[in-house]
């Protein structure tokens, strides 16, 4: 008896090797990347299709999958999936909302340390001279003695304020969703202001807000105008909420200031970028959820993508809008 054919499944960008060694076992997988030559022969087929950042799943591709019934996100933003596109044609996506809460948290709590706790390691060459002058310079300023404004209270915004918080550190936060909605879900104290308020009370300003369109640079001059001249700014969210432009007017006119920005629009970063060089902007290659662990949980979304194509309900299905 001949056993039915396994369904084709696509996957465009790096997965951890043992999430795609478990789809491999129940379902014909092909490694594809979305820019080769054979990519349309590669979707013609396919019925599931695994993709990460740089993919973009949109009308144009879809057209190329007329047998598709699922798209798996690994990660997190939906942005480069086109959710009503996807809807209209009868196809479910799924991603993995929680992935990499913790190395995101992690990570931005690494930042706000490497502005504030300086440490320059010493070398053979050069010692013993450095060891009392950097204890003369090198002195920092306690994260405690700051004020962490966090711009968006989703799953990462949470967690980083409780993190802070049991750092000591005084934790504003400015969110669409109204109080009575939030601090329910809330188990350490933080104070809810207007993006106002945040901007002008903050010592570090942290984003961590979703890509709907609203959002499309949602620090721009007038907001930027507002935040103090020796604020540190973090984006480790989304390129597209900062005005690049109005952040180096900024930036140029506040010396004192300083932007770490882990996420860009676009990316890679092109050569005439206005940050570029920059001495109080630091471009980093988009390494947030770069951790081991998160990077597998991303690559899990393979199990709802088996759950679909095997008609079993999704754990991860998407929401309506991108986030």
């Amino acid at each position: 008896m001949t056993e039915p054919r396994r369904p084709r499944v696509v996957i465009t960008e790096h997965l951890d090797a043992a999430c795609a060694d478990w789809l491999a076992e129940r379902a014909d997988v092909l490694w594809h990347k979305h820019d080769a030559p054979g990519f349309s022969d590669a979707l013609a087929a396919a019925q599931g299709l695994v993709v990460r950042t740089y993919t973009d799943v949109n009308d144009a591709l879809l057209d190329q999958a007329p047998n598709l019934r699922v798209v798996g996100r690994a990660g997190v933003g939906l942005d480069n999936i086109d959710i009503p596109a996807c809807r209209a044609r009868g196809i479910e996506v799924v991603y993995t909302p929680d992935a990499n809460t913790q190395a995101v948290v992690e990570y931005a709590l690494g930042l706000m340390l490497d502005r504030f706790r300086p440490r320059t390691p010493m070398t053979a060459h050069d010692r013993p001279a450095p060891f009392h002058a950097l204890r003369k310079t090198e002195v920092g300023t306690q994260l405690d003695t700051l004020t962490l404004g966090i711009l968006g209270l989703g799953r990462i915004g949470k967690r980083l304020g409780k993190a802070a918080h049991a750092l000591g550190i005084p934790v504003l936060a400015c969110d669409l969703l109204p109080p009575e909605e939030l601090l329910p879900h809330l188990d350490y104290p933080l104070e809810l202001v207007d993006h106002a308020s945040l901007y002008a009370r903050s010592d570090i300003l942290t984003i961590h807000t979703d890509g709907r369109a609203a959002n499309h640079h949602l620090l721009n001059a007038q907001a930027l105008a507002q935040l103090k001249p020796t604020a540190l700014l973090l984006n480790a969210a989304r390129g597209m909420l900062i005005d690049r432009p109005a952040l180096r007017d900024w930036l140029t006119q506040h010396p004192a200031a300083h932007a770490v920005l882990d996420v860009h629009d676009p990316e890679p970063i092109p050569p005439d970028d206005p940050l570029w060089d920059l001495p109080n902007a630091t471009l980093l290659p988009h390494l947030a959820s770069r951790t081991g662990p998160a990077m597998q949980n991303m690559s899990w979304v393979v199990r709802d993508v088996w759950s679909v194509l095997d008609s079993q309900a999704a754990a991860y299905p998407a929401p309506e809008a991108p986030i």
